[in-house]
This record gives structure tokens, C-alpha cells and sequence, in this order.
């Protein structure tokens, strides 16, 4: 499985964890779960995330974690579903005791409709998780206070949305992320992960051209005419992202600039 190489320097550890992608990737929506083995071998990823509700945790023949090869994948369970702070503590001590990690990818929802975040219930449980030992990952909204506060709370990064689950609109708002990146990220030292509303591979290296250290994606790729094709897509926008943020762009100018110069040339 092919995945992006990185420098010493440049490697993504949470709380003593090092990920060899910056391309993490959902396991819902599948047509089925031979193509969903397909697709994450494509993505190059190393981080799987899984929803504890809605996996069998049993790992009956028809699991799917049955087609993870957990010597290739970090599991990250979520809480997706989870309406209330005493489902998504409920169903993160669940996926813990079962035995898929003290990660966890952390949701409280608060509209069936628009699925964003309610931030207040997120917020608590963020807290109580932490005080317990798990590695905190909440899926947040894009406001540069509330991870601020959920820093302060203990989580081990902060997981702003680009846009509203499965919407593929992608980045929406690129300046609170960018407040997020220079303000939060940087004072906590804190990795930032885009989660929700990745469409296109062009979304995926935007999210990276910001500073992100690494994109969720499910929908994505999984909706996807073709998500193997697509997963390699994302892997390889995500990679140039990141090397393009290293690279630094130029700035924009609002009138031209020659590529050759007159100054120096014989006339």
C-alpha cells in the first residue's frame, strides 16, 4: 500500500501516536464492503474511522471489520448518530471496552437536518472522556473559540467541518479555518483535521494548501461514481496539498509580474 512519504520533520504524532497519512477515511455508505476494502487500499491511508453504533462489534461474518486489516489500519471509532452527551459517552465506552481503540472520533449532533455539532453537549463530553483516558477527536464547527475551548477541555485536536456532513460543498469558509490555524492550532501546538463536506479532490488539497494536518473523508469518496478511483484521487490531492503548503506560494498580486524580466537582457 503506497502512502505518502514524510520527512522526520514533518511527521503527524497526536499524543505519541505518529499517522503515516494525512488522509484519514470513513467506512458508511459502501455499496459493500469489498468495495470499501478497495477503496481504503487505494486511499493509502492508515486511519480507519468506524461508527460504534452501527458496527457489529460482535465481528460476526458480516462485520466489517472484518475486511479491515488491522495490521494496516489505526480503527478510530466515532459516535456518529449520537444525539445526546450520554450516547456519545455511552457508545465511546463501548468501543473502547470492545477492544478498538482510546481513540475516538467524537460527535454530538444537534439537528437531524443539518447535522452540525452541538457544541455545548460536545463540549462536556469532551471533558468527561478526557478525565478517562481517551484520546479525544471532536468533530466541531469552524469556531475558532469553541476549539479553543475544547483544547482547554483536553481534546487531543480539533476537527472543524468544511462543510455540513456528505454535502460535498467543500470549504465553505476558509478564513475560520485559517483563524483556527494561526491562532488555536499554533498557541496548543495542536493538529487541526478537516472533517465533513470534502467533495472533489480540489477541496482535499485546498484544506491541505491551508496548513491542515489531515483530512477526514467518507462521503467523498464513498458516493463516488467510482471511489477507488476516487480514493486515489484524494490521496494524491492531499499529498500535493501538503508539499504545496510546505513549498510556500507566492503572493497575489493584482497586476502581472514578467516571468523574464527585461533587466539584464541584451537589446
Amino acid at each position: 500500500m503506497e502512502k505518502a512519504a514524510q520527512s522526520e520533520s514533518d511527521k503527524l504524532i497526536i499524543k505519541g501516536i505518529e499517522f503515516s497519512s494525512r488522509l484519514w477515511v470513513g467506512t458508511g455508505k459502501y455499496r459493500n464492503f469489498e468495495e470499501m476494502a478497495q477503496a481504503l487500499e487505494a486511499s493509502g491511508t492508515d486511519v480507519v474511522t468506524v461508527s460504534v453504533r452501527r458496527v457489529d462489534l460482535k465481528r460476526t461474518a458480516e462485520s466489517l471489520l472484518n475486511y479491515i486489516d488491522l495490521k494496516k489500519y489505526k480503527i478510530l471509532p466515532n459516535t456518529a448518530g449520537c444525539y445526546t452527551v450520554e450516547d456519545a459517552l455511552r457508545y465511546s465506552r463501548l468501543g473502547r471496552e470492545a477492544g478498538l481503540s482510546d481513540l475516538v472520533k467524537l460527535e454530538v449532533i444537534g439537528d437531524e437536518k443539518t447535522l452540525f455539532p452541538d457544541v455545548i453537549g460536545l463540549l462536556k463530553a469532551t471533558e468527561i472522556l478526557a478525565k478517562e483516558g481517551f484520546i479525544v477527536f471532536p468533530y466541531t464547527n469552524d469556531d475558532p473559540i469553541m476549539a479553543k475551548r475544547l483544547l482547554d477541555a483536553g481534546a487531543a485536536c480539533v476537527m472543524p467541518l468544511g462543510a455540513p456532513i456528505g454535502s460535498g460543498l467543500g470549504i465553505r469558509n476558509p478564513y475560520n479555518i485559517k483563524i483556527i490555524l494561526e491562532t488555536v492550532a499554533q498557541r496548543y501546538s495542536c493538529p487541526v483535521v478537516v472533517d465533513a463536506g470534502v467533495g472533489s479532490a480540489s477541496d482535499a488539497a485546498i484544506a491541505m494548501e491551508l496548513g491542515c494536518d489531515a483530512v477526514l473523508i467518507n462521503t467523498g469518496i464513498a458516493g463516488a461514481k467510482d471511489p477507488i478511483a476516487m480514493a486515489s484521487a484524494m490521496k494524491h490531492a492531499v499529498m500535493a496539498g501538503r508539499l504545496s503548503y510546505g513549498a510556500g506560494r507566492i503572493s497575489k498580486k493584482l497586476y502581472a509580474t514578467a516571468s523574464s524580466p527585461l533587466e539584464g537582457m541584451l537589446l
